[in-house]
Formats: C-alpha cells, structure tokens, sequence
C-alpha cells in the first residue's frame, strides 16, 4: 500500500524543517543545562546557595525559574520571602526543616524526595536539620526573575510544628 501525500488541509512546512518561516528548533528548542554550568549570579540568602539553570537570561523562560539550593550542614538561610512567585523545593539530599510565619512561628521537615510547596509572599526559613549531612534541593519558581526579599525577623523561640493536612490526607500524611 503506498503512502498517499496529498495535502488535507495541513501544510507540509513542518517547524525546523528548514523553510523560511520555521523557527530555529536546532538553537531555540530543547536545552541542556550541564551541572557545570549553573549560574550563581542570582538571588541570594545569607546561610544558601542558590544557583539558576533556568531562567530568562539563560534559556528565555518566561514564567518560570530553576535552579538548586545547597545548605551546608547545621546552616540555616535569613528570614525571607519570594514577592508574588510560588516556590517548589524538591529534597534531593539531606534533611530540610522550614520555619514560616510573621515570627517563623510555625515548622515542618522534609526529606529526600518530598516536595515543599511556599505560597507568594510568606516569610519562611530553610534549615539543615543534620549537623553533618549538606542539605542538596532543586528549587522552581512560577516566573523567570529571581526574587529574594530578606527579612528582619526575630523568631519566636519555640515554633509550632505543623503536619502536612489536605483532603486526602486529614490527618497529617507522610
């Protein structure tokens, strides 16, 4: 059976196919960013390390940002917040304990291969609960610009801790 090509209503000037109108799919589609490669020249915590993989200046992302965040053991970061960009931590290694809140009143932990999910604009606090294990995150954000606005804190001395709670999962989940 032979294939037929007649055109049903589809242009055959398929993207990256090298016609004229097509984009740049060689240089401007999928990009690899190298652990080598990620840029420290962001946003910055006092007690972290942040570093971009994605990011407008990088790669043109426009509604997002990713990167990692190292920790060094028995560290913590200031008090801060993201402006109106919702944060996704994802544990890779080690032990985080977030503190959150006007006084960083509240608290909860998560390990490797839990995911920490910070709403815009809430004052919070990453801590490495291990005194000898660095605590290694990946970190996305909901828009390209990497917005960090440290905060003058002073913590209350005991915070409450708080266990995960949603529909699924009403009494605290694990």
């Amino acid at each position: 059976m032979s294939h037929d090509h007649a055109d049903h209503g589809h242009s055959h000037d398929h993207p990256g196919d090298g016609g004229d109108a097509a984009p740049a799919w060689k240089h401007d589609g999928v990009r690899v960013i190298g652990a080598n490669q990620l840029d420290v020249n962001t946003a910055q915590t006092p007690g972290m390390n942040r570093a971009a993989a994605i990011n407008f200046a990088r790669v043109g992302a426009q509604k997002l940002w990713a990167g990692t965040v190292t920790i060094h053991a028995d560290a913590k970061t200031g008090a801060h917040h993201h402006g109106h960009l919702e944060s996704v931590i994802y544990v890779v290694r080690g032990r985080a304990r977030m503190r959150w809140g006007e006084k960083l009143e509240f608290t909860a932990e998560a390990g490797p291969g839990d995911f920490i999910y910070v709403p815009p604009y809430v004052p919070h606090q990453e801590i490495n609960a291990s005194a000898t294990e660095t605590l290694e995150c990946v970190l996305c954000r909901s828009d390209g610009e990497a917005v960090a606005v440290n905060l003058d804190i002073e913590p209350v001395e005991k915070p409450e801790s708080v266990l995960w709670v949603d529909p699924t999962h009403p009494h605290g989940g694990v």
